[in-house]
Formats: structure tokens, sequence, C-alpha cells
């Protein structure tokens, strides 16, 4: 749902600036690298110390390179298979860095280990998620299901939740809470994706084999 109409709308807001790298000769890829870079190190430097409000801060600033880069391919007409490749790829390295850093202060000053079990489960789902979707395109089925919560829903439940949780240092009180709560709700959100993917691919997986025989036949 987010991907869908969220991705519209910041495609359009930001289409001047991708307009803007494409005139000083920024490439996409350099963007995308880039990005995941500022991802990463917002992740791993913030969250482990527990600056989750300036971490989500930083973390957001970059995160948004995921759309221009894709705008400024599509500006020089040079969508390519290498830069889907790329820009896959790092979306997992910068995934992985933002639970990772939660898991890292739970680990430690955060002193819950329930917690930091369930950033790594969520680090885990989230890359399983993406994997089957991926690995089912690549047999050949279409794999014809987003699922409850995708990428988009699973960064910004995140993001949201941790930038509002930081603001417990600023004096607002009781906003510590919500970031357990979206751990667990993403959490859960990506097993239950995780099931209708598997589903979902056995479901065509059946279907094709048995056009594919009922073709052998004739």
């Amino acid at each position: 749902m987010l991907n869908k109409y969220a991705r519209a709308f910041f495609t359009r807001v930001l289409t001047p600036f991708a307009a803007l790298l494409i005139r000083i000769g920024v490439s996409p890829d350099a963007v995308t690298l880039v990005g995941t870079g500022g991802v990463v190190a917002g992740a791993l430097i913030f969250y482990p110390l527990g600056e989750f409000f300036w971490g989500t801060v930083v973390i957001t600033l970059f995160v948004f390179s995921d759309l221009v880069d894709g705008n400024m391919a599509r500006q020089l007409g040079r969508s390519s298979r290498w830069g889907a490749f790329l820009d896959s790829t790092l979306d997992r390295v910068a995934d992985s860095a933002i639970f990772g850093g939660l898991a890292l202060w739970y680990a430690g000053r955060g002193d819950s280990l329930m917690l930091c079990g369930m950033a790594i489960f969520c680090l885990a789902s989230g890359q399983v998620v993406s994997y089957t979707k991926a690995r089912g395109e690549a047999i050949g089925l279409p794999v014809d299901v987003n699922g409850l919560v995708e990428r988009a829903e699973r960064l910004v439940v995140t993001l949201v939740a941790c930038g509002v949780s930081g603001l417990h240092t600023f004096g607002v009180p009781g906003v510590e809470i919500l970031l357990p709560i979206a751990l667990w709700i993403v959490g859960i959100g990506s097993a239950v994706t995780l099931g209708q993917r598997v589903v979902t691919v056995r479901r065509e997986s059946a279907e094709a084999d048995a056009i594919a025989q009922g073709g052998n036949s004739a």
C-alpha cells in the first residue's frame, strides 16, 4: 500500500532534485551508494548509543536516495539490470544496518535480550520476505501478492517509532514504549507476509506445473 501511493507522491516531489543532480553530472549509482552509506552510518553510529531521534533524522535524509536514483535513471533513459541489482542489494544492506543498530542497543545499554532478539528477527524475516519474491520471480512465477508488511511499511513503522521514542531524551515522557511496540508489529507483520508469499508461490508453482504437464501430455 505504501509502496503504491507514497512512492508516487515522493517521486513527483523529488523529480526536480533528481534533475538537478543529473545536470551537475551525478550518476544514479553514485546516489545509491551515498544513500546507503548515509543510512548505514546513521543506524550504526547513533542507534547503538540510544540516540534514536538524531539517528532517524540522518537515516531519513538518506533513505530518499532509493527514490532519487530510480527517478534519475528514468529521466536519463538508463534503467538497467545492473542498476536494479545494485539498488535491491544495497536496500538489504541498509535494512540490516537499521535493525542491527537496534539489536546492538538492546544487547548493550538498552538491556533487553528479548527486544534484541526481536530486532534480529525483524532483520532476518525482512530479508527472507524479500528473498521469497525475488526467488519466486527467478523461477518464472509472478508472485502476485504484496503481503501485509513490505519494505516500505517496515521502514516507516520502525523509523517513525525510533524518531518519536528519541524525543524521550528531550524530556517527552512515555514515548520510549513506542519502539518495542513497533518491533513487535514489524516482526509479526513480516512473519505473516512471509506466510502469504510462501502460500502464493506454492499455489502459482502448482498451477505452472499443471499447465506444463498438460502441455507435455498433448
